[in-house]
């Protein structure tokens, strides 16, 4: 590169040295030398076009950085780097960060905007001049009639994503109607059957089945008003503790008599009678026709057009959810910031799929066994052949003692093997691979009856109490082996005294193949019956548990969606046993408004601190890229679908919390914004909507055409 100075000698500018600077008419002298406007430097006009104002607050940004490659060229004897690269003084991350302080700042108050965007443009451009921060100041100052006040927007109103025009949904009509009266039959089933059993339905499906479809025969037990809360709205969201043990106050004597009920199997059915041996009239799906619906289910699941428009209205939820977080992302953190003391972690969350037999991490069990044998070394605890052995006698006949025993000993912590392989994650369970230690430690029904497996689950509740706002389901098993086994587990709850106020205890029915059944203890002792769905069974699933193969069956996911049931996935588990974890559908089906929910499944194979909830919430966050919206969501959710008392969850959530939408949300206990809330039910209305209006929009064009056969009919018979 060369230049010709006025005296007509050419010289090249890197060979000289000295300073640079910008005369008050604009031209670049260098040292003694200037340089005008003709020479000046490349991307720089030659001439002035008229009165056309080409200046931009970017200029003094421009001619700083020219200088500063200018001037290096002119001290540095060799070329380092080329001479369009930025200077050190404006890297990556500080532009970043100038970008994230624009943001926070129009965030913080929508009421001052054209003051904080000012002050944001000035620090994002480093706009020096005093000409450029008058002409922003008079742009933004412009008339109010050209540019009239708007309303404060309440903080409850977000940007909306609509479509407009006829067939929305992106099929012909007739496709609509098939696949739309496919999705009701289907919901109308699942109705019934949640009827029966005596849970809950989601009470705004149930409303638009009710007002849309009214003929249909609908049993809407479950949709009545439920009388209001008598937890105050500004109540504290712990719940209050008794100062007793629930336990020490139970009496057998002041228990309710019996009611010489007698059961009896008929058909593969539990008939009750009574004293006089007469039936009770209790209401029960018939054999034939559950096998009626389960194969109409069967069938609506593989047919083709209702898949191809329930795929649809699946893509079309995830991109709607993805334009949301586009347009009201900030907003939903402006919101999250407004709300004093609360944040993710003391929001109320439950693990709602935790088998009590792993709840503790491996370093937790590793240490109550070296307790133990320090402890109770001579405890008989095992009976072999009619002979007992004592703590310390198990663990001689295996050569280990207390000093030997470590983790990796252990050896319970799943790994690479386990893949696909669920007969090596069985025999995980064993410590050091011996059964005898698991039948000693985590078992309900031993020589000590429980004594040890008691213990350790106490710790776990101290831990959970000690963090206050997360509570777990821990998950027992009956299998059915003896008509006493219910008593057994009773008598180990009580003489252990095993309860927590963050812990619910259910009662997992290990009996049937296709389905396991969770009866949850209610404050009343009413028994709910809950299926529990394998993952390779998801299929057969009519209620709630951890699955992943509900994303090869978009029909039933968008079945799932429109009942709003809920979904308990553990990541890491799934990770461990059947799918990577980066190929887990939990943010799909976050993103397209299914009630899912974190949960840790077995901490004692799968996770490494005492607490394993926050450790499936941060590596999801993690891998993911979760908001703090997000994960607060997934809190909720899990308050949502776990089966702690409604009186329970007024606290956590709030004594509304049964309401519809936005109203059923108290931020300031929940953290979830109004935004994602109002955005999860306005959308979820739209889809019942769409499919309630075709099924009845072709039960009004078929009365109008049977009302005009009739008139057409008439003057033809006079």
């Amino acid at each position: 590169m060369s230049s010709k100075l006025p005296s007509g000698k050419p010289t090249s500018p890197f060979r000289k040295r000295g300073s640079l600077q910008y005369t008050a008419s604009g031209d670049l002298r260098v040292g003694r030398h200037l340089l005008t406007s003709q020479y000046s430097l490349p991307g720089n006009p030659v001439t002035k076009h008229g009165h056309i104002d080409l200046r931009t607050s970017m200029d003094g940004k421009y001619k700083e950085i020219a200088e500063e490659l200018f001037s290096r060229s002119l001290t540095e004897s060799e070329m380092r780097s080329a001479p369009y690269e930025f200077p050190e003084e404006s890297p990556i991350e500080q532009l970043e960060e100038r970008r994230h302080r624009l943001e926070r700042q129009i965030s913080q108050d929508i009421k001052f905007e054209p003051d904080i965007l000012l002050r944001a443009k000035q620090d994002l451009m480093k706009t020096d001049s005093a000409t450029d921060l008058e002409y922003m100041k008079e742009q933004s100052q412009a008339p109010k009639e050209l540019y009239p006040e708007r309303e404060l927007v309440p903080e409850r109103e977000y940007q909306r994503v609509t479509i407009t025009g006829e067939e929305k949904c992106g099929v012909p009509f007739t496709d609509l109607l098939d696949a739309a009266k496919c999705v009701v039959k289907a919901l109308f089933i699942r109705e019934k059957y949640i009827s029966l059993s005596m849970q809950s339905f989601c009470r705004t499906t149930a409303r638009y089945l009710q007002e849309q479809l009214g003929g249909q025969p609908l049993d809407l037990n479950t949709f009545e008003e439920m009388p209001e809360s008598s937890v105050s709205a500004n109540a504290t969201v712990h719940p209050p503790v008794s100062e007793t043990h629930p336990y020490e106050v139970l009496d057998p004597a002041n228990m309710p008599p019996g009611l010489s009920y007698t059961c009896k199997m008929v058909d593969g059915v539990v008939h009750v009678y009574t004293h006089n041996s007469s039936e009770l009239d209790l209401p029960y799906p018939d054999l034939q026709e559950y096998i009626a619906d389960m194969n109409m289910m069967m069938a609506l699941i593989i047919n083709g057009p209702v898949k191809s428009f329930c795929y649809r209205r699946l893509q079309y939820l995830s991109s709607k959810f993805q334009m949301h977080i586009l347009l009201n992302e900030m907003k939903e953190l402006a919101a999250q910031k407004k709300v004093p003391h609360r944040d993710f972690y003391n929001i109320r969350k439950v693990d709602t799929h935790i088998h009590a037999s792993s709840c503790m991490n491996q370093k937790h069990l590793l240490r109550f066994i070296k307790r133990a044998m320090k402890k109770y070394p001579g405890e008989i605890v095992h009976v072999e052949q009619g002979r007992g052995q004592t703590l310390s006698e198990v663990f001689e006949s295996m050569n280990l003692t207390a000093f030997d025993l470590s983790v990796d000993t252990l050896d319970m912590h799943a790994d690479r093997n386990t893949f696909h392989r669920f007969d090596k994650f069985n025999s995980k369970y064993n410590p050091i691979g011996e059964s005898i230690l698991r039948e000693i430690f985590i078992k309900t029904d031993n020589h000590i009856e429980g004594k040890y497996f008691g213990h350790i689950i106490k710790e776990v509740m101290a831990d959970l109490e000690e963090s206050k706002y997360q509570n777990v389901e821990l998950r027992l098993s009956i299998y059915g082996r003896s008509r006493d086994e219910w008593d057994k587990l009773a008598q180990w709850a009580v003489k252990h005294k095993v309860y927590s106020d963050n812990v619910l205890l259910n009662i997992k029915k290990c009996r049937y193949k296709v389905a396991v059944y969770y009866l949850m203890p209610t404050v009343a002792n009413i028994l709910i019956f809950k299926t529990h769905c394998k993952q390779s069974r998801a299929y057969q699933s009519t209620q709630r548990e951890t699955f992943v193969y509900l994303l090869q069956a978009p029909v039933l996911q968008y079945l799932y969606y429109l009942a709003q049931i809920g979904i308990a996935m553990s990541p890491l588990s799934n990770n461990s046993l059947f799918l990577s974890y980066h190929r887990n559908p939990l943010p799909e089906y976050l993103s397209r408004g299914l009630m899912v929910s974190l949960s840790t499944d077995d901490p004692l194979q799968f996770h490494f601190t005492k607490e394993p909830l926050m450790e499936e919430y941060s590596i999801a966050a993690q891998v993911w890229k979760l908001s703090s919206c997000d994960m607060c969501e997934l809190s909720r959710n899990s308050v949502l679908m776990s089966g702690f008392s409604q009186q329970v969850k007024s606290y956590w959530l709030g004594p509304r919390y049964l309401k519809e939408g936005q109203e059923g949300n108290d931020i300031r206990r929940t953290n979830v914004p109004d935004i994602r809330v109002a955005y999860r039910f306005e959308t979820l209305c739209e889809e019942l909507n769409l499919i309630t209006q075709a099924v009845r929009s072709e039960e009004l064009e078929t009365i109008e055409e049977q009302g005009s056969l009739c008139k057409a009919a008439g003057p033809a018979r006079r």
